[in-house]
């Protein structure tokens, strides 16, 4: 046979095997990644090897939804009954019909897909930040001692006390300040204990340590809520922003500067957004305490993520609608991780509040140990409180007040 025979025959059998390949686009392009039968391709794995986001869509996506559960798949091939991909597919995106010994809520999810993102940001991002952010605020305080020196009491003292806070008013500060500063300690524990206390100590040192810190942390956060229940009560009325506030944030509060004692009552400008933080922190806090501690009764994020949806609040920002069909597991790993970031601003506050109430300040921490403050200092960073006083006892005894030093 002639060589261009052999060519021609060659030619035509190439462009009918090509035209026999074109014939079924369709039928390659309903299978979802049919190259590969399904798994990762090569544009995947570097993608996951740069660090860029990866569709994982096709992983949901079953072989024969129409096959019977038990049926037997093709060897080497996903796409006929339910194989092993399949069952593994469905158990990680909780679409698998299981039954379990156990029972109760949640018994019958074996794989929860995003706990693996909650755990890489608890030991990230969450943990990185929040101990720069508590490093920093230590940073700055002793910087601003450093410079400023403590904040002593300018005029002469009068050697006369003034009752600042009564015992109820002074127990509901201290079982809520106590409380948090145990909270905060264990919470810590819980969250750097594999990182830095088990390198330091080793496992079985840490394991009951972190027992314990689990067990106190559960049942002292009662106390903080009683605590916060009775400062709410007691203080919302004292703490309502009014004009005298603006003139003490006009000059810092006279904290950068000596001479300087801008009016107030019986808080301060300072104090009321110290106040306001923990209403709002507190909260916030305990909300997410209170979801963790009883997961299956009082889910918090679902709905609050529906809520938002509804506002259109997520699709403002770009964010698009927020999940809301959320497995329990889910709901424990978003309101620990909320529970975390509020605990660490939190934390972040109160130092400047223990400084200011401590060694920052001559005479802050008398109000809240015997209750009694020095009349000058009183005077100084509380006037108006100290002339509505003054006002008060001149009008229980039929005197005229005494003129104030502000």
């Amino acid at each position: 046979m002639p060589l261009r025979h052999l060519l021609a025959l060659f030619l035509t059998g190439f462009l009918a095997t090509q035209a026999i390949g074109q014939d079924t686009p369709e039928a390659d392009a309903a299978i979802p990644r049919a190259e590969t039968g399904g798994a990762s391709t090569l544009e995947d794995i570097l993608r996951r090897q740069q660090g860029l986001p990866v569709d994982d869509e096709f992983r949901q996506v079953f072989g024969d939804e129409d096959a019977p559960p038990g049926a037997a798949a093709p060897q080497l091939s996903p796409l006929g009954g339910q194989s092993d991909s399949d069952l593994w597919r469905a158990l990680r995106f909780d679409k698998a019909d299981i039954t379990t010994q156990a029972r109760g809520p949640a018994t019958n999810v074996l794989v929860q897909d995003s706990g693996m993102t909650w755990l890489q940001f608890r030991e990230g991002p969450l943990a990185k930040y929040g101990a720069w952010l508590l490093g920093g605020t230590l940073v700055a305080l002793a910087l601003f001692y450093l410079l400023r020196g403590r904040i002593r009491i300018d005029g002469e003292k009068t050697g006369r006390k003034l009752l600042r806070f009564g015992g109820i008013e002074r127990f509901g500060h201290w079982i809520l300040a106590g409380s948090f500063i145990v909270l905060g300690i264990t919470g810590l524990i819980s969250l750097f204990g594999r990182t830095v206390l088990i390198p330091a100590f080793g496992k079985e040192s840490f394991a009951t340590l972190a027992i314990g810190s689990k067990w106190v942390h559960n049942n002292v956060s009662w106390a903080f809520m009683l605590g916060l229940v009775m400062v709410i009560i007691m203080w919302t009325v004292h703490n309502i922003p009014n004009r005298h506030d603006l003139k003490w944030l006009a000059v810092g509060g006279g904290l950068f500067s000596k001479d300087i004692h801008p009016p107030a009552r019986k808080f301060n400008a300072g104090q009321k957004m110290i106040f306001w933080g923990v209403v709002v922190l507190g909260v916030s806090i305990s909300v997410s305490g209170l979801s963790l501690l009883f997961p299956f009764q009082m889910p918090m994020f679902a709905k609050t993520f529906a809520i938002l949806n509804d506002l259109g609040l997520p699709q403002m920002v770009g964010f698009g609608a927020l999940p809301t069909d959320l497995a329990p597991h889910q709901e424990m790993q978003l309101s620990q991780a909320w529970h975390a970031i509020v605990a660490f601003l939190f934390m972040a506050m109160i130092l400047a509040h223990i400084y200011l109430g401590s060694v920052g300040m001559e005479g802050a921490f008398d109000a809240m140990g015997d209750g009694h403050v020095e009349e000058q200092w009183a005077k100084e960073h509380h006037g108006l409180w100290v002339k509505e006083m003054e006002e008060r006892a001149a009008a229980t005894s039929g005197k005229a007040p005494a003129t104030p030093a502000e």
